[in-house]
């Protein structure tokens, strides 16, 4: 019998915040809070699976060009959960890394972040990758000019990856994406070059177990390929 691959990263593009809250007549704000529950829950259903790396696409470098109040209270969502809900995460082993630029955050965010991280560093039942001001293309930007002011002339696949934002994680296996959109739009651009795609008609707020339970069964029928 042929072993069942082996789900060690998933990646989850949470999308649909606002269009769930268009559907239930309220400001895009209360989608976002929704968002933000669904995420403890998810977090929880995969430390259930022995998934060891989780990473979350939060906020993209495109958008910052939302509205202003929008963009505020995304930027105190975040906080608040890096202030409050890093605590539990905090009392379930789980490491937080962030994934993106720490260039041009504000202050009090990029210190929340630090101290999150340093505060979970030592924790080893799941890395959280936390997404924020990410963008895939800007990520190898980053690499490349990291390159350059090394004064590198010439790299190869395995001394290029350790410029990326975390070199330590695996590639991820599995990269879902909520709400019916059916594109990356860029997420872990290099990262998940053979990563195996599940587009999840659920809007993000309305993300089920049994939704992530489905992504997960359809992933082991799937027969990896890693050929062009």
């Amino acid at each position: 019998m042929q072993k069942k691959p082996v789900l060690q990263h998933l990646g989850i593009i949470m999308d649909g915040n606002r269009r769930w809250a268009s559907k239930h007549g309220l400001r895009s704000f209360f989608g976002h809070k929704h968002g933000k529950s669904k995420v403890n829950e998810v977090v929880k259903w995969t430390v259930k699976r022995g998934i060891k790396y989780l990473t979350i696409w939060v906020f993209s470098t495109e958008n910052w060009q939302r509205p202003k109040d929008e963009v505020n209270y995304l930027m105190s969502l975040i906080k608040e959960a890096l202030e409050k809900d890093v605590k539990d995460l905090h009392k379930q082993k789980i490491k937080i890394k962030l994934l993106g630029r720490k260039e041009g955050l504000p202050k009090d965010l990029t210190e929340s972040f630090l101290h999150a991280e340093a505060l979970t560093k030592n924790n080893s039942k799941m890395t959280l990758n936390v997404a924020f001001n990410y963008g895939g293309q800007q990520e190898i930007i980053d690499a490349v000019n990291k390159i350059l002011s090394k004064g590198l002339k010439k790299v190869n696949l395995e001394s290029f990856e350790k410029y990326l934002y975390n070199p330590e994680m695996p590639k991820p296996e599995l990269v879902i994406r909520t709400s019916g959109e059916m594109r990356t739009s860029g997420f872990l651009l290099w990262e998940s070059a053979y990563s195996e795609l599940y587009f999840c008609k659920s809007l993000w707020p309305d993300f089920s177990e049994r939704d992530f339970n489905s992504a997960l069964a359809d992933y082991q029928q799937r027969k990896r390929n890693f050929r062009k």
